[in-house]
């Protein structure tokens, strides 16, 4: 078996520094990605409330057609 020495101990400690070094920065970027992707999944539940708006509209004004035109079978309220 090897013997252990402080130049060993040394050698690994900063294989180990380096490789925590890098998940570090890995993780960091992870983090940018999340942050990213939370941001566009805001700006599209934003945008299917507003299309859910929109086509709302869209129905009142349909509703009000056809009642003006006499379309429908049964007054909506």
């Amino acid at each position: 078996m090897a013997e252990v020495t402080n130049e060993l101990i040394y050698e690994v400690l900063k294989a180990m520094q380096t490789r925590l070094s890098n998940i570090e920065g890995s993780i960091v970027e992870v983090k940018t990605e999340l942050r990213a992707m939370r941001g566009h999944m805001n700006a599209m539940q934003t945008d299917i409330a507003n299309l859910y708006n929109s086509v709302d509209g869209l129905g009142q004004r349909i509703e009000r057609i056809e009642r003006r035109l006499e379309l429908t079978d049964t007054p909506v309220s």
